[in-house]
């Protein structure tokens, strides 16, 4: 990025290093494929249909810290650290030099930015908050380094607490107003939603969720709107949406869209690598209205097995979310949208000390009407399991479902049977206590970093 200390003098230049640090974040190694992937290829959600077709061995857990690492978010993640701490830094000095210069957003943004990419982190090196919060997570880096610098990893409530303090001390830097492709006010809470959900901080989480909820900044899309809603950029949901645009952050046939979409559909390198599992269309199939099918396209496994998924494609017929030209690859990436924020609302209702069922099945309600043929929930009726299927059909692909089940402290079994898998690196049903439900620290990393050679995950 250069020397922090002259690279930036005004509000100009540290939207330039935002821009900069918003491509980095929908680059391919990070949310432009490799987190969501990530969550999904392991959730049980998904299945492969062959071996041998890339990424497949996120589905079968084959993982070393010399053998597919998956070391490409660390690396990604910890390169935007390092210019999102230039960037604060100067910000400082700047401030402190009495600059008339209005950096309070670009502050607020960049912290958020710090919090999110280290909950990300802290999510695939380090066992769950609520498992066990005094294993190792990840380093908390949050000055700028000398080039030869060896941090330590902390544990993983130092690093939440890290991360709540971000979110904390970012939110009144920030404007309500909606920011495209950037990190406003309620993206901030809305992350807060979802830490505080981690560290079952249900009551701080059912706060924060309703915050944005009774702002009526952000509305629901109808049924109506739902499928297409996909074909849009910044729709009426997106609270933190990345750009991904042709000639720039689009990866064509590798990137997130691509890897969901049906084998050879729009191009012979589409190689369909992941098709949802039975499982998972039997709990869609519960509901043959529900308007999530619109999504939902055939794989090679028949034209009735309706397995490849086509949120991050536009459509089932390719219109991508650009219209001019259409292209459906560089579909942007919504980290986080307002059905998460009611759902995460929903359970916190049920789960609080002091449970509010009727509140939680109205926050509920509002995803689970996407399946009109479902009874509505009741304050009789509302359970976890209810909440927990419905996070699955709306936020397939998304990013959620295999952190989920760690949260949940659930069983993930994997269809194997569909493509006839056979794997040594994991068994069919697995929960959190498997090793590999965290990733190794690489053996590139470690050799860069002899401070966190000794800072192995266990059994790896």
């Amino acid at each position: 990025m250069g020397d922090s200390n002259t690279s930036i003098q005004t509000a100009a230049d540290a939207k330039v290093i935002m821009n900069g640090l918003m491509s980095k974040m929908a680059n391919v190694d990070y949310y432009g494929r490799n987190f969501p992937l990530y969550a999904d290829a392991k959730g049980g959600d998904f299945t492969i249909a062959s071996q041998g077709r890339g990424y497949d061995y996120l589905y079968v857990f084959n993982h070393s810290a010399s053998s597919n690492p998956y070391a490409n978010i660390w690396i990604q993640g910890f390169h935007s650290l390092v210019q999102i701490n230039n960037l604060l830094a100067s910000i400082d000095k700047l401030v402190n030099a009495v600059s008339t210069e209005d950096f309070a957003s670009y502050k607020g943004q960049a912290l958020t930015a710090r919090a999110l990419i280290n909950f990300d982190l802290v999510r695939l090196y380090g066992k769950p908050y609520n498992m066990d919060k005094s294993s190792l997570g990840i380093p908390n880096v949050t000055k700028v380094l000398e080039y030869n610098a060896q941090e330590k990893r902390v544990s993983v409530d130092e690093n939440y607490k890290q991360i709540l303090q971000d979110l904390k001390d970012s939110e009144s830097l920030l404007s309500k107003s909606k920011a495209n492709g950037y990190i406003n006010y309620f993206a901030n809470k809305a992350l807060q939603a979802r830490v505080y959900l981690y560290m079952n901080d249900y009551d701080n989480a059912l706060k924060a969720a309703q915050e944005i909820i009774d702002s009526k900044v952000y509305t629901l899309y109808s049924n109506a709107d739902w499928v297409k809603s996909w074909t849009s950029m910044f729709g009426t949901e997106s609270i933190f949406e990345l750009g991904v645009y042709p000639n720039e952050a689009d990866a064509g046939v590798n990137s997130l869209g691509a890897m969901f979409r049906r084998k050879g559909h729009g191009s012979a390198a589409i190689l369909g690598n992941f098709i949802a599992a039975d499982p998972f269309l039997t709990k869609l199939k519960t509901d043959d209205t529900d308007v999530r099918w619109g999504v939902m396209g055939s794989d090679e496994v028949g034209s009735t097995h309706l397995g490849a998924l086509y949120k991050y494609s536009g459509s089932t017929t390719l219109a991508g979310d650009k219209n001019s030209p259409a292209n459906s690859t560089a579909v942007n990436i919504k980290v986080i949208r307002l059905s998460e924020v009611y759902l995460i609302a929903a359970e916190s209702a049920l789960l609080k000390p002091s449970p509010d069922k009727n509140l939680a099945a109205t926050y509920l309600n509002a995803i689970r009407q996407r399946s009109p043929k479902l009874d509505a929930a009741t304050s009789n009726t509302v359970t976890l399991d209810m909440i927990a299927d419905e996070r699955s059909k709306e936020l397939l692909g998304e990013g959620h479902r295999f952190f989920d089940m760690m949260r949940w402290n659930k069983s993930i079994t994997f269809d194997d049977d569909l493509g006839n898998i056979s794997t040594t690196n994991r068994p069919k049903t697995i929960d959190r206590t498997f090793f590999k439900t965290i990733l190794p620290i690489s053996l590139d990393e470690m050799n860069a970093n002899p401070a966190i050679a000794n800072q192995q995950n266990p059994s790896y």
